[in-house]
């Protein structure tokens, strides 16, 4: 199994996942065209995709998804009610190519299983996913006010993760936000911040080869280097010796990461 973070922050969103028999986009969060870009940087084509599977209905999650169904006729997978609050922003898109992918089940495509779980956002039925193969574990988890103990039973143990990080409180507390968009941020259904990822990260980590992508970085309210050292410090303070086996990775809303296999 290979994946590449291809873009992550309020800028869009978009994950790219493969094993020899498939692959799936996770969210479609840019233009079409940067989208495009995106998969030649990794040296993959749209076209090619078995399926886009859409975690929930905001913008830079979706922006590119219409085109992109319709240009490639790739098939989409959300639930229902992710479906039904994305119906008017995504235009389109032929039944055929309309899939439903219900919360808390499995979807398996040969040798690969897709596990969907629920997250505390506020949309109308936010899910993330975790990918399974020949006892590899690839967890993604953005967009969650919090982390809670069925989601940690859900993710813990993965070989890779890909963790929202999205802001240092004092930062967000001290920024130019006005405290309505402030409140929904640090509310259960906002984002994780840098110290909440840690403590939850340490409780599902295992002592193992891991990567961790560092992701949803807010761009006002956080830094790479913060995030990096609120992880790090968390983790080995609770005896995860960060430099032994795990390695943590920023990610970049502007670059996709490298394709790496796990």
């Amino acid at each position: 199994m290979r994946f590449s973070v291809l873009a992550s922050g309020s800028s869009g969103n978009a994950i790219y996942v493969e094993n020899e028999e498939h692959s799936f986009l996770v969210d479609a969060g840019l233009s079409g065209r940067k989208m495009e870009e995106l998969f030649a940087s990794v040296d993959r084509n749209v076209k090619n995709l078995s399926g886009i599977l859409v975690t929930h209905e905001h913008s830079d999650h979706i922006k590119g998804l219409g085109i992109l169904a319709r240009k490639y006729k790739v098939p989409i997978y959300a639930n229902a009610k992710t479906w039904m609050a994305m119906e008017h922003l995504v235009g389109n898109i032929p039944l055929e190519q309309r899939f439903h992918f219900d919360m808390e089940t499995v979807k398996t495509f040969g040798s690969l299983d897709i596990q969907s779980f629920a997250v505390s956002h506020d949309a109308a039925d936010p899910m993330f996913y975790v990918f399974h193969e020949n006892g590899r574990k690839l967890v993604l988890i953005t967009d969650t006010g919090y982390v809670s103990d069925r989601m940690k039973g859900h993710i813990k143990g993965a070989d890779s993760f890909v963790f929202e990080s999205n802001h240092d409180v004092g930062m967000l507390q001290m920024g130019r936000y006005p405290w309505s968009v402030k409140r929904r941020i640090l509310s259960d259904v906002g984002h994780v911040s840098n110290e909440d990822a840690a403590v939850a990260m340490s409780e599902v980590v295992e002592e193992k080869p891991t990567r961790i992508y560092l992701s949803h970085l807010s761009k006002d309210n956080n830094m790479k280097d913060l995030a990096r050292m609120s992880v790090t410090q968390t983790l080995e303070s609770c005896g995860i010796i960060t430099g032994e086996y795990l390695n943590l990775f920023d990610t970049d809303a502007n670059k996709a990461t490298e394709l790496v296999t796990i």
